[in-house]
């Protein structure tokens, strides 16, 4: 079987694995391909902090040895994958965007990582991330600051940076991004891609967060989720068939789903009762995504037969109990003791937040904080099948800031571009992003899609569904539309 780099760059995760499994392309063919995209685009997006080239090479040529053996591959065979520079590998480099870590090679892989290998998903390299998951924003003291494939000089987002540029230029049909406060969602919706962070435990960590030997690392415990950035909801659910259930490293971890990750993206959504909170009632959101996530709600109800009601849980604005909680999950004893010698080395914005003196009540009030708040979501989601919001409060802005200073005409801090996706996290409810239209100036935007605790499955069935009534996938960036790749 002969195809076209562009072809190649076509094919879903699935596909990709369907074709190695039947040998109608060997996993080389499929690796080069990627690492020819690479090559193409990286100096444009800079989404790699660490290629493996190399390893890629040899993992594929060893793959193909196995099938011309005989040997039925794995559910992921030959599928190029890009992994998050927050998550361990241990024949790669895990810098984390930081100084501190530059040269840090893990003793262990992940536990997703491990779980990828196993289904023979090639990993082609590390993803460039902000320092630490710190930030929303795609820059770090370290490396290249990874660029949107949609607008060369606004930011991919964050703090899963590298993997949704690589993604937005078909590198890989999917790769691995994590997800403390938004982290999966908030790339995927500037990049016009579709992520997910499954519940709370869906996907076992470790070493990251886990492992207390390393500050920086061992941040964001309860909040933090791993889960696929890709172009099509099928191949999200595919990966996540690979990295979720139960491992004894993971305290958090939920016993295996009674459900087929694939199976539970068939069925309509035919009689649900959805809400739909277009600013949670107090945050500022710029007037083109309202504009164009009303239209994506429409699509719920005229076409997906959904009853959809404008509605909101009614808490506060939680942005300071959210950071307080990164605080309480973070080693700041540890991080902090870095500062005499290597402040200077570090991003600004996690300088201050070290420097801050966090207090006890803080820290105590935060945790009650999130109670009431997982409380008061509970009780608002006995009436309803899913939750809708837009993803972000904005369709994007230049790298190298933490944010834009005014949303819809009004002043805001460098956070507030970000209200719907952290409260997420501290509920640990499933949430994900759709693809819903673009702005004037040619920006994506995202449609965030939330479930009732635990319940996976009709996240993943309701954006299949609104992919099939408006499909996203073979949409791209004039970057890629104008390569020959």
């Amino acid at each position: 079987m002969t195809l076209t780099a562009r072809e190649l760059r076509d094919l879903s995760a699935g596909q990709i694995a369907e074709h190695v499994k039947a040998r109608d392309l060997s996993a080389s063919e499929v690796v080069e391909a990627a690492l020819e995209r690479m090559d193409v685009f990286e100096p444009h997006i800079h989404a790699f902090c660490a290629p493996g080239h190399d390893l890629a090479r040899a993992s594929a040529a060893a793959l193909d040895e196995r099938v011309s053996k005989g040997e039925v591959p794995g559910p992921l065979a030959g599928v190029p994958i890009g992994i998050k520079d927050l998550v361990a590998t241990k024949d790669l480099t895990t810098a984390m965007g930081s100084a501190l870590y530059r040269n840090f090679l893990p003793e262990e892989d992940d536990i997703v990582v491990e779980r990828l290998k196993a289904d023979d998903a090639i990993i082609i390299g590390k993803t460039n991330v902000p320092e630490f998951g710190y930030s929303g924003a795609g820059h770090n003291p370290v490396f290249e600051t990874s660029r949107n494939p949609w607008k060369l000089e606004f930011t991919p987002g964050g703090s899963s940076s590298g993997s949704a540029a690589s993604v937005a230029c078909g590198v890989t049909p999917f790769a691995i991004g994590s997800d403390g406060g938004g982290s999966v969602r908030i790339p995927a919706a500037l990049c016009g891609l579709y992520g997910m962070k499954a519940s709370m435990g869906r996907v076992p960590l470790y070493p990251g967060c886990r492992d207390e030997r390393y500050p920086g690392i061992s941040s964001w415990e309860s909040l933090e989720h791993i889960g696929p950035i890709s172009r099509t909801t099928s191949d999200a659910a595919l990966m996540l068939a690979t990295i979720s259930g139960p491992d004894m490293r993971d305290r958090h971890s939920l016993p295996k789903a009674d459900f087929d990750w694939l199976k539970v993206l068939e069925g309509d959504l035919k009689g649900l009762k959805v809400a739909y909170s277009e600013d949670w009632g107090y945050a500022n959101v710029e007037p083109s995504v309202r504009e164009i996530c009303r239209e994506a709600v429409k699509v719920f109800e005229e076409d997906l037969g959904c009853y959809v009601e404008e509605t909101s849980p009614g808490w506060d604005n939680p942005l300071l109990t959210f950071w307080s909680l990164v605080a309480e999950n973070s080693d700041l004893a540890g991080m902090r003791a870095w500062l005499p010698d290597h402040a200077d080395e570090m991003s600004p914005h996690l300088v201050d937040f070290l420097m801050r003196p966090w207090s006890a009540e803080d820290l105590t009030n935060a945790n009650k904080a999130r109670q009431a708040l997982c409380n008061k979501m509970a009780r608002f989601m006995r009436g309803y099948d899913l939750l809708l919001t837009p993803t972000l409060a904005i369709s994007g802005f230049p790298v190298h800031m933490q944010g834009p200073e005014v949303i819809d005409g009004k002043m805001v801090s460098s956070a507030d571009w970000l209200p719907f996706t952290f409260p997420m996290n501290m509920t640990g409810q499933p949430a994900a992003t759709v693809p819903v239209g673009f702005t004037k100036e040619g920006l994506p935007v995202g449609l965030q899609i939330v479930g009732r605790h635990l319940d996976d499955p009709l996240v993943l069935r309701a954006s299949r569904c609104f992919e099939q009534a408006r499909p996203w996938s073979d949409t791209w960036p004039d970057l890629v539309l104008n390569s020959e790749l």
